[in-house]
């Protein structure tokens, strides 16, 4: 009874241009014969699935149910259907469901011309303007798309009008959004005094960016070594795998701050074996204060002369006997690595040297 039933079921007559679902009942040179239900059957001629890649083609089997688009419902023999423009009908809904909820999606890359890439959604094709398409910098962009032709990637839906047969989309966005989602993940699990494995991805004359697995982190260049940094490609380059310490993890304004120098020793661990009292080092004066001058010797360990270390003579200021950036011989008169604290003496080591020189002096010439 029910099959009877079914079997007297009004008949749903076909529609131009709507799309619908059939069965695929065969398949052959003469294209796919499709059953669309109450016995009524179409034909996919073969110039209606050119957009199927004979390695898509594997899916059109009989007894798979595939969307049609109707393109004449009273055909000599049938209702004449296409899988190329079910595709793309499909494919605009795809397109303007994900401009709308604002998910990335896949698409394929199959061109490309002065403008951008041309990738293809499900038989549709849309544009990827240069702009937003992700290049590497000193490439030649022309061979770099010519290489992508066939590669899958994901985009961000900017613009879909399909009345003008337009669609624009964005890799950088999609990359940037997934960037931060990672960023996002990495900073809840992030901790401050921890090490981690990153690669470099920039650098500036401020410092150098880290990925550390989600997220950019910035070396700041004091943070590079314990010596004075002039110029940051010397300690690090781009592309260079690097051990970094987690200074600072700011949540709130999503900042990574890294230091290298914090994984090596730090001079003053080292300042007990190499400095003694009453030995002769070289040093630059790096700054000024009314009671000595500051300097550097052994790249990043800063001693003091006092005042009263420049000179035998009275004077009110280090200025009437040194300048910032002077080069000096000098002698060790103090060493406490635990107070960080070494203090250095000019007069003293003028005073060796001229000892050292009198008998010499004093030689008939």
């Amino acid at each position: 009874m029910a099959e009877l039933l079914g079997d007297a079921a009004p008949f749903r007559e076909l529609r131009r241009g709507e799309v619908v679902e059939g069965q695929i009942m065969r398949v052959d040179q003469d294209g796919i014969l499709v059953s669309v239900g109450h016995k009524s059957e179409g034909i996919v001629p073969p110039r209606e699935m050119r957009t199927i890649s004979p390695a898509a083609m594997g899916r059109y089997r009989v007894g798979a149910v595939v969307p049609v688009y109707v393109l004449d419902p009273s055909g000599l023999e049938g209702a004449v259907l296409s899988l190329d423009r079910a595709r793309g009908e499909e494919a605009w809904t795809l397109l303007e469901q994900h401009a709308a909820n604002g998910e990335p999606l896949k698409a394929v890359v199959v061109g490309h011309n002065k403008g951008g890439a041309i990738v293809d959604i499900e038989g549709v094709q849309a544009f990827v303007p240069l702009s937003q398409v992700v290049l590497p910098a000193s490439e030649d962009h022309e061979a770099v798309l010519t290489k992508r032709i066939g590669q899958e990637v994901t985009l961000k839906v900017l613009e879909v009008n399909r009345k003008r047969n337009r669609a624009v989309l964005s890799e950088r966005q999609a990359v940037r959004e997934r960037r931060e989602g990672e960023k996002d993940r990495l900073l809840e699990s992030l901790h401050e005094g921890e090490v981690r494995t990153g690669r470099v991805t920039g650098v500036s004359n401020f410092g150098a960016f880290v990925d550390i697995g989600g997220a950019d982190g910035l070396i700041h260049v004091s943070e590079l070594s314990w010596a004075p940094v002039t110029n940051v490609e010397d300690v690090v380059k781009v592309g260079q795998d690097v051990n970094v310490y987690v200074l600072r993890v700011d949540q709130e304004n999503r900042r990574i701050a890294l230091s290298l120098k914090r994984l090596q020793p730090t001079p003053w661990d080292m300042a007990a074996s190499k400095f003694q009292v009453g030995q002769t080092v070289t040093g630059t004066v790096t700054r000024l204060a009314d009671f000595g001058a500051f300097t550097r010797v052994e790249d990043a360990v800063e001693g003091l002369i006092h005042i009263s270390e420049l000179t035998d003579r009275h004077i009110r200021h280090p200025k009437e006997v040194v300048a910032i950036g002077d080069r000096l011989t000098l002698r060790v008169v103090t060493v406490d690595p635990a107070r960080r604290r070494l203090g250095l003496s000019l007069k003293q080591a003028e005073e060796l040297s001229a000892v050292t020189r009198e008998p010499d002096a004093a030689q008939p010439s």
